[in-house]
């Protein structure tokens, strides 16, 4: 079979003229021949396959440059390439659509203030933190109050600090009377703070480029919990006897795990388990998730360092949860736990209940 003209190959290839034009331009599908008057176009027919490939891509949504990166690979290789991409594309789409129902959420939100007082729900408290067996200092930060519940992880030589400081930035939201209306931009203005207030403590140190802080955050709005979550602290809500956890990690093994690069249980003992993508701290991408969760009398959440789940089986955590009465016993015993296990990191823990308010 001879050249197939440009009209024929496009056709073909499902591919428009423009689009192998520009195909062309990049270097990533060019013809077989270009007639060096005319510059009319010509395409082999065993040049068909790879069009398609790209025309399929193109419609995955991925970018030319990987396209290009992704046709030079063997048939496993882009197999494999292809699964990472859509698994990245996945996790980015469901983060979009946790802060769609966050946005909807808020916006059909008819009370005009959020106040305790028009709720018949309440929240009861506690927190703790414990430097662990291991660590010579205490870089967490746990905070508990009537509207607000955090944890912090610092890392690096200004650790302490940094934690202390994004959770100090957030305290003003105990404030009643936050309008409805401006729960998103109070929280993202949280956010900038607790950034600023980071790179602040971070910048006096000895060591400001390899400190900051995870941060994950609740803040009671009288009868639901607005989520700020950055870096890989956790929050579960134990619901009728089940533990959810209601976090995804931001660390470099959890995108691993997300691209189906290596499995969950491979995850718990990789070497790069605790490198961040997302963290406050100077350079740092500090992008938060934003959740809101409609509150039900008798849901318990927890909030914890990475330092209570690196050592206590989810079951062990559900266990206690379900089963230790007041928030402060269930946190007295979920960092015992930890302690047992060898307590290798610092853990912090922040439990609050759902109550009906009489």
């Amino acid at each position: 079979m001879g050249l197939l003209t440009i009209g024929a190959f496009a056709k073909a290839s499902r591919l428009s003229p423009k689009a192998l034009r520009l195909y062309d331009e990049l270097g990533l599908l060019p013809p077989a021949h270009v007639d060096p008057v005319t510059g009319y176009r010509r395409y082999a027919p065993d040049q068909v396959e790879r069009a398609r490939l790209v025309a399929w891509l193109r419609r995955l949504g991925m970018p030319l440059v990987r396209i290009r990166h992704v046709c030079s690979l063997d048939a496993a290789a882009a197999a494999r390439e292809i699964r990472v991409f859509w698994a990245r594309a996945e996790a980015d789409f469901a983060a979009r659509r946790d802060l769609v129902a966050f946005l909807v959420g808020h916006l059909e939100r008819e009370d005009p203030a959020m106040t305790a007082t028009v709720s018949p729900l309440g929240i009861r408290y506690a927190a703790g933190s414990d430097a662990g067996l291991v660590r010579a200092a205490n870089q967490d930060t746990a905070y508990a109050g009537s509207r607000l519940l955090a944890v912090a992880d610092g890392f690096g030589a200004g650790g302490a600090p940094a934690s202390a400081a994004a959770v100090d930035a957030l305290k003003y939201l105990e404030t009643d009377g936050i309008p409805a209306g401006q729960l998103l931009d109070v929280l993202a203005d949280a956010v900038e703070q607790a950034e600023r207030a980071v790179d602040g403590a971070v910048q006096t140190g000895a060591a400001a480029g390899d400190a900051g802080t995870t941060l994950t955050a609740m803040l009671w709005t009288g009868s639901r919990l607005a989520l700020v979550h950055i870096g890989d602290c956790r929050a579960h809500l134990l619901r009728d006897g089940e533990l959810f956890r209601i976090t995804h990690d931001h660390t470099v093994v959890q995108t691993m795990v997300d691209e189906g690069r290596i499995s969950a249980e491979e995850a718990v003992s990789h070497p790069q388990r605790s490198m961040l993508v997302r963290a406050l701290g100077p350079g740092a991408d500090a992008t938060a998730d934003l959740r809101l969760h409609d509150a039900v009398a008798g849901d318990r959440y927890l909030l914890c360092s990475d330092g209570l789940p690196a050592v206590v089986p989810d079951a062990e955590i559900r266990r206690v949860l379900a089963g230790a009465g007041e928030p402060e016993r269930a946190v007295r015993e979920l960092i015992a736990l930890a302690n047992a296990a060898g307590g290798p990191d610092n853990v912090s823990c922040v439990v609050a209940d759902v109550v009906a308010v009489a």
